[in-house]
């Protein structure tokens, strides 16, 4: 069991949502969240005030996976994700160590589905 964290652009959680459902993987929390990476953020003027913005918005995916859905669950999100720019986000991915259904109690493999 595997839970893949990904870092993605608002923007693109629409696209990225559509490829994971085509890869029949349908179970994902999503959270807004701020972060900054190699964009850096951005200068804008604000009552003529030059204001530095570098916390930018990202969207938070967390999926849980049996070993089997992995790769199909990376390509998915690289797939939707990908603009080819600065700033597409990041994957990580991290061994899960127990799950449990809490209506059923089923643990493991079986309570991922």
């Amino acid at each position: 069991m595997k839970l893949i964290i990904a870092y993605i652009q608002p923007e693109k959680l629409n696209d990225v949502k559509q490829a994971l459902f085509a890869a029949k993987i349908y179970k994902l929390s999503v959270s807004n969240t701020l972060g900054c990476g190699q964009q850096m953020g951005y200068h804008e003027t604000y009552r003529g005030v030059d204001v530095e913005v570098n916390l930018l918005k990202k969207v938070r995916l967390e999926i849980a996976v049996n070993a089997d859905f992995v790769k199909p669950t990376i390509d998915a999100i690289v797939k939707g994700a990908r603009t080819g720019n600065i700033g597409d986000g990041k994957i990580f991915v991290m061994p899960l160590e127990r799950c449990v259904r809490i209506r059923t109690s089923e643990e493991g493999n079986d309570a991922i589905g």
